[in-house]
Formats: C-alpha cells, structure tokens, sequence
C-alpha cells in the first residue's frame, strides 16, 4: 500500500461523512416543513454506501486494486406525522396538516457521529502525510 492509496481511502471516507452530515442538516432544515395542498411534502433521506466484491486485506497488500463504495442518498421511507391544526390554511378536511417524518434525536446523532468520523479520517490523512513527509526526509538524507 503506497501514501497515495492511504490519502485515497481518507478522502473517501471524509467525503462519504461530509455527505451524511450535510443530509442530517438538511432533514432538520425540513423538519417543521408542511406538505403542501398537492400533499407532497419533504421526504427524509439517508446516505448508503456499499462496497461490490470487495477484496480481503491480505490481496490489496499484496497488490489488489483499491475499492471505493457506491454512495447514493436515498429516502428513508418514514412515515409522515399528521398533527391536528384545523386553523391551518393547508390542513385537509379532517383539519390535519402533514409534517415530515423527521426524528431530530436521530438526525442529531447521525450528525453528530459523520463529524468524528470526518475528523477521524483527518487525523488518518494527517498522519499518512506526515509519514510520506519523513519518508521523502529520510531518503533525501542517504
């Protein structure tokens, strides 16, 4: 495994936590949002990645090609939350309005769980640098 696979791996898993803290936000953004008179609405979304055939450690040392996981957003498929508000200009007939299925304790720990992981991959990407960096000391010392 070369500096160049080890900065690949980091990368990818910064922008993979990056992702889930930005979908996190924006379900607490639409959180409070109404489904409109159509009765679409915002609809929750979470990130899935997923690694095809992926190979053992022992093969990628020994000269296996990196994987990187397909990432997709996708819908969570919660249901809506109907709330009674009779004097609400959207409420239907039996006077409820439509919220999104949002849970914020779960969207705050999502979030709260890609930002370690995000500084986890930092500190790895750090560290690989600073090794490649003595690495390329060392050699020009010889």
């Amino acid at each position: 495994m070369n500096s160049n696979d080890s900065f690949a791996i980091s990368a990818t898993g910064m922008h993979l936590e990056k992702l889930r803290a930005n979908v996190a936000s924006m379900n607490l953004a639409n959180a409070h949002t109404i489904a409109g008179p159509d009765g679409n609405g915002y609809k929750p979304r979470h990130v899935v990645a997923v690694i095809q055939n992926a190979p053992d450690f022992n093969s990628y040392v020994t000269g296996g090609s990196l994987v990187a996981p397909s990432i997709s957003v996708e819908e969570t498929g919660a249901k809506s939350k109907m709330v009674l508000q009779p004097d609400h200009p959207y409420a239907n007939l039996n006077g409820y309005i439509t919220y999104p299925g949002v849970d914020n304790a779960t969207e705050m720990m999502t979030m709260m769980s890609a930002i370690r992981s995000y500084e986890a991959n930092v500190a790895a990407f750090n560290f690989a640098k600073s090794m490649a960096i003595k690495a390329l000391d060392i050699g020009g010392n010889s």
